[in-house]
């Protein structure tokens, strides 16, 4: 069981579920065994306060979350949900799937996953990007092309993670296109990120034009199409792992 001060997993909940996965694979590992503590404990958990002024002239708080379980293969990825019942042990357990996934299908990502405790049904579009802009602020940290890689979940899509990726390059400096996989214009960034995790990774080869603006985009055309696949660093190309193993084996190349 994983010992966490910060959280005591609730009987049934996301993250206790995924404990109990972990504990039941457990005895099939072998020499592998010596990881599964690492598997319970999640890298890094960041928690802020997101205040925006609303439309009315009142300032309104929203709790946010970001999770990086592991990034042992390569920077996080995972998705940003806007929903007023999301928990910091769902983000953790999601976080933690994603290190799976990515693994399972060999890609060179690693875990992560966001959340804002709110309804965005109830914002004004203004609103909404005050929000977003706000927690990228907040989280930028620990983000980006290199570290973390935001993408569309629950509630969120294409608009939000162009404000996002806004957001991130003007904080940091340079255009950063790369820090969110659906603030492409072009179509296959929109279509990609749009496509739900399995079919995305079901998916056939797409293949893109050697002549893209973004240099390393060439070197991404060999790579599956998946939510990952558009925003790849240039080391695309799978690494010889374990595909079901969340820990990088080879050095970066």
């Amino acid at each position: 069981m994983s010992n966490l001060s910060y959280l005591k997993p609730q009987p049934g909940s996301p993250w206790d579920t995924y404990l109990a996965q972990v504990d039941q694979v457990t005895p099939h590992l072998g020499p592998l065994a010596k990881w599964v503590e690492t598997l319970k404990k999640p890298k890094r958990a960041l928690i802020v306060d997101v205040p925006i002024e609303l439309d009315n002239g009142t300032v309104a708080h929203f709790e946010g979350y970001r999770v990086q379980h592991n990034v042992s293969r390569g920077p996080g990825k995972g998705g940003v949900r806007y929903h007023p019942d999301v928990t910091l042990e769902e983000v953790m357990a999601l976080s933690a799937w994603m290190t799976i996934k990515n693994a399972a299908v060999n890609i060179p990502y690693g875990g992560a996953k966001g959340g804002i405790r709110v309804d965005p049904k109830k914002l004004s579009p203004n609103e909404l990007e005050k929000l977003t802009r706000r927690y990228t602020s907040e989280i930028g940290v620990i983000i980006g092309p290199t570290k973390d890689i935001p993408a569309p979940d629950v509630n969120t899509n294409g608009q939000i993670m162009a404000w996002m990726m806004d957001t991130y390059s003007a904080n940091q400096g340079p255009p950063s296109p790369a820090s969110s996989p659906a603030s492409r214009s072009n179509w296959a960034a929109r279509w990609v990120a749009s496509r739900p995790p399995a079919a995305a990774c079901s998916s056939p080869p797409v293949r893109l034009p050697a002549t893209w603006a973004w240099p390393w985009m060439a070197r991404a055309s060999s790579c599956r199409a998946s939510a990952t696949w558009v925003a790849s660093p240039p080391n695309c190309w799978p690494r010889p792992a374990p595909r079901w193993w969340p820990f990088r084996t080879t050095p970066v190349r």
